[in-house]
């Protein structure tokens, strides 16, 4: 791809300015319709491609389909996937993307809040940068990187088989997803439609890295009845559910078991949202561990914890229900090695070092790997997601096309 003019980096500035941000507290599919319009975007994109059966369906979902341009007949379907939505914890609209030009390893000031600073000793994969492009948004939102960056690196790879058919692969599937990051990415994927039979998530951080295993996750929501009475009557009547709740956050252990203490293979249990009055309140949590027994050692210890509260309140009850959001894809990975093996081949041919690793968090390629499509994550160069210091790399973005068009290669040969 020496002389090849790449495309993700101008395909990934337009995205970034279009607010596709999902919301967690909708119901509807897909959870925001602004995040079709970005999906309309990339259908004509494709179109203009010469891909004539680009779509985007009902429920949010673009699917696209790379033909095959050789005589092997036995090729697996391979499928590319990323997903258009951002994440509610910051707001995506109004974006304005930055290029930092042939970085000097200075810490990045933020033009429009400068109280936020990209440090180098906050963020070490900058010190494999110098020299390099930085794209940063400009302070009062995310960029988007994730996973837009994902977004423009596929339509980057398509875009070069196209045009350079001596590249030779089988056929291959193309879906961008909405509702990602609300754990919402795969409710409506019509795996029958799609076709695939291998895929790979470009979703993931730094350099080189390819992950296969994954979190296990459950939600946990709790609706706590309190007794609710007049305040100026109150004494000895009035159990306040917001006071239940808060009790319930006071247990909950400071130095452990949540994600600002945990790293690596350590699990936790966190809280993200809380609303309601004195006479019912609503707490939500996430439940994160790389294992089943894990999570349910941590579920159980929540209702525990609930329990010995409620022996304070006697006039109160509380309701405890567990929903099922992914499981760890290594589970499954575990029994299709070559899906891992020939994206490890693909990264060290676009003359990577090759790194396995385990993602604390989730992709649609958990959900999807247990739906039939086996699909671990590949990288896409975005850094500190859903924050304001969110950042990606020119040439991290050029190197993951051509890990995906080394991918379908890969896969060509070995078939």
């Amino acid at each position: 791809m020496k002389n090849y003019q790449f495309t993700a980096v101008d395909r990934f500035l337009r995205y970034v300015q279009i607010d596709t941000q999902s919301d967690p507290q909708s119901t509807t599919n897909p959870s925001t319709e602004k995040q079709k319009d970005l999906s309309r975007v990339l259908v004509q994109e494709l179109l203009d491609m010469g891909i004539a059966d680009a779509e985007l369906d009902e429920w949010g979902y673009v699917y696209a389909t790379i033909p095959a341009n050789t005589d092997k007949s036995n090729i697996p379907v391979i499928c590319f996937c990323s997903h258009v939505d951002t994440s509610p914890d910051v707001t995506g609209a109004g974006v304005k993307p930055i290029v930092h030009q042939q970085w000097t390893g200075a810490d990045i000031v933020l033009p429009d809040d400068t109280t936020q600073l990209i440090r180098v000793a906050d963020h070490p994969d900058l010190r494999n940068q110098i020299g390099n492009d930085i794209i940063t948004a400009s302070g009062t939102t995310l960029l988007g990187a994730d996973n837009k960056a994902g977004l423009a690196e596929i339509m980057d790879a398509a875009n070069y088989l196209l045009t350079h058919p001596e590249i030779k692969h089988g056929p291959i599937r193309l879906l961008f997803t909405p509702d990602e990051e609300i754990g919402r990415g795969t409710e409506k994927v019509d795996i029958q439609k799609l076709g695939a039979d291998f895929g790979y998530t470009i979703d993931g951080e730094a350099l080189g890295t390819l992950e296969d295993e994954t979190f296990s996750a459950d939600a946990v929501k709790i609706t706590i009845q309190g007794v609710s009475t007049h305040p100026g009557f109150a004494k000895g009547k009035l159990e306040n559910a917001l006071k239940i709740a808060a009790d319930l956050l006071a247990v909950l252990p400071k130095n452990a078991l949540s994600p600002e203490t945990t790293e690596l293979k350590e699990g936790f249990v966190h809280p993200t949202r809380m609303e309601g009055n004195q006479d019912k309140a609503v707490l939500e949590f996430i439940i994160r561990d790389f294992t089943e027994v894990g999570l349910q050692e941590k579920e159980t210890y929540l209702q525990n914890q609930l329990n010995d509260v409620l022996t304070n309140y006697p006039g109160s009850s509380a309701q405890f229900v567990v929903k099922e959001q992914y499981r760890n894809m290594k589970d499954v990975l575990d029994q299709y090695p070559t899906v891992v093996e020939n994206a490890l081949e693909a990264i060290r041919r676009s003359g990577l070092s090759a790194e396995r690793r385990s993602i604390r968090g989730g992709t649609d390629g958990s959900r999807l790997s247990f739906m039939g499509l086996p699909c671990p994550n590949v990288f896409a160069g975005e850094h500190a997601f859903h924050s304001r210091q969110e950042w990606v790399s020119v040439q991290d973005m050029q190197k993951a096309v051509a890990v995906i068009v080394n991918i379908a290669q890969v896969w060509e040969e070995r078939s």
